[in-house]
């Protein structure tokens, strides 16, 4: 009895450390994307957009996502993750284009995912019932 109330309370140890690994890397992950979106929505919105600032800054936000793709394809689920794929695709093509104005959307809906990803993965009481 005592054996297997040892195993239990270790399983759930090893549980609870997971998660707040896994979301402090999803926090972390989500944060530096969104600062790097949010830098990128600032150049577009200036009177002067400067093309070669914008098309470094959406590079870097490429790298970083390529960064924290594999790993946070561990744990979260692969739709919501080609959520934020599809968005950088469409802000990039958009900014190819010089569409700054849907760009912009874009923009905000990938802040919105990346939050809800954030949200969704949150250890919480809402999340567990």
């Amino acid at each position: 009895m005592f054996k297997e109330a040892c195993i239990c309370i270790v399983i759930v140890i090893v549980i609870i450390l997971g998660n707040i690994i896994t979301q402090d890397y999803t926090q972390k992950s989500v944060s530096k994307l969104n600062s790097e979106l949010k830098n990128l929505r600032h150049h577009i919105t200036q009177d002067v957009i400067n093309d070669e600032m914008v098309k470094n800054n959406m590079e870097t936000i490429y790298q970083i996502w390529e960064e924290k793709h594999d790993k946070l394809a561990y744990y979260i689920e692969h739709d919501e993750l080609e959520k934020v794929e599809t968005q950088l695709v469409s802000i990039k093509s958009f900014l190819e284009t010089k569409d700054y104005d849907e760009s912009i959307c874009e923009l905000d809906k990938s802040v919105f995912i990346l939050e809800h990803i954030e949200d969704k993965y949150d250890f919480n009481l809402q999340n567990i019932f």
